[in-house]
C-alpha cells in the first residue's frame, strides 16, 4: 500500500534516527494490520519514521525507529536480544548514493513495497523520493520485516531488517526430549 503522508518531513537526517524496543504506540499517519501465520502485527508510519507493533498473549511489543525526543543514541548497526519467549534480531545500515542512483533505488523500493500485500510505504510532501517503507513476511516460523528511510537531500537510504521468533527450548530439539 502506498500513501502520501500529510505532514512535514520530521526526521530530516539519517543521523537523527534512534532505535527503541518497548515504547508505547505513537501517533501513526498510516497503518497496516497483518496476520502472518498466526502472528498479528501492525506496521505504522510515523511523522518521524516507523513503528512495528507485535501482538502476543502477554500484550504488545514494539520496535520504533524514529527521531525520538530526548534520545541521543545513534541507530545501532545490530542488536540481538531475548524478549520474553521471543528471540529478536535487528540490523541497520546507511547507503550513500549518487542523485541518479538514489532516484532509481527509491523508485524500485516504492514499487516493491506498494505492490506487496504486506507492504506499507508513505511518501512525504516535497520530494517523491522522501519516504519510509515497511515490508513484513513470515518465513520458517519467524516474522521478518524490512524498512527503508529515504533522505534524498543527502543521498542517504537507511535500511533495517528485523527477525522475531519464538525461542525453542533445547530439550525439545533432542529426539528423546532429554
Amino acid at each position: 500500500m502506498l500513501t502520501t503522508l500529510n505532514t512535514s518531513y520530521t526526521d530530516t537526517r539519517a543521523a537523527d534516527l534512534a532505535w527503541a524496543l518497548g515504547r508505547e504506540p505513537l501517533p501513526a499517519l498510516a497503518t497496516l494490520d497483518l496476520e502472518l501465520a498466526g502472528t498479528k502485527l501492525q506496521l505504522r508510519l510515523l511523522g518521524a519514521s516507523h513503528q512495528v507493533l507485535l501482538q502476543e498473549e502477554g500484550g504488545v511489543r514494539s520496535e520504533t525507529v524514529a527521531c525520538i525526543s530526548g534520545s541521543s543514541a545513534p541507530l545501532p548497526l545490530g542488536v540481538t536480544k531475548r524478549v520474553g519467549d521471543w528471540e529478536y534480531e535487528f540490523a541497520a545500515r546507511v547507503e550513500v548514493l549518487s542523485p541518479g542512483s538514489f532516484a532509481d533505488r527509491a523508485q524500485e523500493l516504492l514499487a516493491l513495497v506498494s505492490d506487496h500485500p504486506n507492504g506499507l510505504a508513505g511518501v512525504f510532501p516535497g520530494s517523491p523520493h522522501a519516504f519510509t517503507a515497511l515490508l513484513a513476511q513470515h518465513h520458517e516460523g519467524q516474522v521478518h520485516w524490512r524498512t527503508w528511510h529515504a533522505y534524498p537531500q543527502d543521498g542517504q537510504l537507511v535500511a533495517t531488517r528485523t527477525r522475531v521468533g519464538v525461542r525453542v527450548p533445547v530439550s525439545s530439539l533432542s529426539p528423546s526430549g532429554v
